[in-house]
C-alpha cells in the first residue's frame, strides 16, 4: 500500500501530493471535501439502507482546509474552516481522489494566474 510522503496546500484552492511510489498529483480542495467519507456526508447504513445523508449545501469555509492530521499509519483527518472535521481519509481513498481528480498542468497554471501567482 502506497502512502503520501508529502501533502501540501499550494494555494487556497489546490492540494498537492507526492507518493511513496513516485506518483504526484494536485487536486482542488473542493474535490477533497466532496469526497469526505464521514457518516454525515455519505449517510449511515442501517439494516442495508443508507439513511441520513447530509445536505450538500454550500457553507462559508467548507472548502477551506484548516488542517490535515495523521491518523495512525493509515490516513489523515481533515479539518475544514466551517468546523467540519469528522472525515478520516484512508491512504487508499486519498490516493483514489488524487488519481481521479488530478489537475492538468494547464489547469494548475490557469489557477495560479487567476490567483495572481
Amino acid at each position: 500500500m502506497h502512502h503520501p510522503i508529502s501533502l501540501k496546500r499550494v494555494n487556497d484552492v489546490v492540494l498537492a501530493s507526492q507518493w511513496s511510489d513516485g506518483f504526484a498529483s494536485s487536486i482542488l480542495l473542493s474535490d477533497l471535501r466532496e469526497a469526505c467519507p464521514c457518516a454525515y456526508c455519505t449517510g449511515e447504513e442501517i439494516m442495508g439502507q443508507t439513511v441520513f445523508p447530509g445536505m450538500k449545501t454550500f457553507q462559508p469555509g467548507m472548502n477551506e482546509l484548516a488542517s490535515l492530521t495523521p491518523v495512525g499509519n493509515y490516513g489523515v483527518q481533515a479539518a475544514w474552516k466551517d468546523a467540519h472535521d469528522s472525515g478520516i481519509y484512508s491512504w487508499e481513498m486519498l490516493r483514489t481522489v488524487f488519481e481521479q481528480k488530478k489537475l492538468s498542468e494547464q489547469t494548475l497554471a490557469e489557477i495560479a494566474r487567476q490567483m495572481g501567482g
